[in-house]
């Protein structure tokens, strides 16, 4: 039997010497002003001419560009064909908020911070890695502190400058994935304010409440604060937990750009990091060879689990009572056993407990 294989990406810490950092900075420079100039020409030649500048366009001027700027000539091709790709990204975004109603806000010049990465979409053609150095291209040898050993076939490179220096992200293909035994279980998780996630059966994950813990001694445990932000442990470790115990995960459909638009919620829904853990979630499944659904959250916390009936409830009440068939349990209780319900109901699994039969149509 054929071994799975997921794609994977890994970053590890630069250790640039003085020489190349400097080159690096200068790079990012340069693409920063090309960015700028690009975005510039497309403004005026639709303000002057009413005509719209194609990507293809812009890519076709960069052999003029790197003829009469040498200092692009020492920029490999793919860097700067990326700066193009990224604008023109970035106007189709634009357009398909226009086409959707939303108040989009039009294209914006790049400041000096808001630039930081330069991709190579080759593996081996202008970046490349030779035992423990990354070499550029054009700028020369870096030394890498890895981690770990990367596993898969390379495929792109991506150089960025964060708050605490320089990383590199290489995506691999064909990574080994690394299944584990099945457990015959499937769980329903609902993520909340209250407790991070209720699971079907009951347990319940508390939230680490990371930035509301240390927001009154920010300015003194910034160390602190930048371990517990987004993207630490703590999520990792409680996905691979979920993914050791079951074989299918269901989680709700979550539009976490909209909830953050609450002005009660907002600080809340950010601190609890959802779209980050389900990321994790995702990406760990993969590997272990296990199921991860999203279904449709809607009345998963107001519909009974134990009959289906509806029962109407807002936010501040936190438990649920059913006066039909008298289930009485936590609202993210019942919300999770829904949604594993609802996910297994959509993969043909299981018929409807007594009452589900009476969904809203659509649902």
């Amino acid at each position: 039997m054929e071994q799975p294989t997921v794609r994977k990406t890994y970053k590890e810490k630069l250790r640039p010497t003085p020489a190349p950092e400097r080159e690096l900075a200068r790079v990012l420079g340069l693409c920063r002003w090309l960015y700028n100039t690009a975005l510039e020409q497309r403004i005026t030649a639709y303000q002057r001419r009413h005509v719209s500048v194609s990507r293809f366009q812009q890519e076709a001027e960069l052999k003029d560009i790197r003829a009469t700027f040498p200092e692009y000539a020492a920029i490999h091709s793919h860097v700067l064909q990326d700066v193009l790709v990224r604008l023109d990204k970035t106007y189709q975004a634009f357009f398909r908020r226009v086409q959707r109603g939303e108040n989009a806000g039009f294209p914006r010049f790049k400041g000096r911070n808001h630039f930081h990465s330069l991709p190579f979409k080759e593996y081996g053609n202008g970046a490349r890695l030779d035992n423990s150095d990354l070499v550029l291209s054009k700028i020369g040898r870096i030394s890498v502190h890895g981690s770990r050993p990367i596993e898969g076939t390379p495929k792109t490179v991506t150089v960025s400058k964060e708050a605490d220096g320089w990383y590199v992200s290489i995506s691999c293909a064909e990574v080994p994935a690394h299944p584990l035994p099945a457990t015959s279980q499937e769980t329903g998780i609902d993520l909340g304010i209250e407790a991070f996630a209720t699971l079907a059966e009951g347990t319940r994950i508390l939230t680490p409440n990371c930035y509301r813990k240390a927001e009154a001694y920010l300015a003194k445990c910034q160390r602190r604060v930048s371990r517990r932000k987004k993207g630490s442990q703590r999520r990792s470790k409680t996905a691979l937990q979920l993914v050791h115990q079951y074989d299918t995960i269901y989680h709700e459909d979550l539009q976490v750009a909209n909830m953050v638009r609450n002005q009660h919620l907002a600080k809340s829904t950010a601190d609890a990091g959802w779209s980050a853990f389900l990321a994790i979630l995702n990406f760990k499944a993969a590997n272990a060879g296990r199921s991860v659904g999203a279904v449709d959250p809607a009345f998963t916390s107001q519909r009974c689990s134990g009959c289906g009936v509806i029962i109407s409830k807002g936010l501040s009440l936190r438990w649920h009572a059913c006066p039909d068939c008298g289930t009485s349990l936590h609202r993210d209780h019942t919300a999770a056993r829904n949604m594993q319900w609802r996910g297994q109901r959509l993969q043909g699994l299981v018929g409807l407990p007594a009452g589900l039969n009476r969904e809203p149509v659509g649902l």
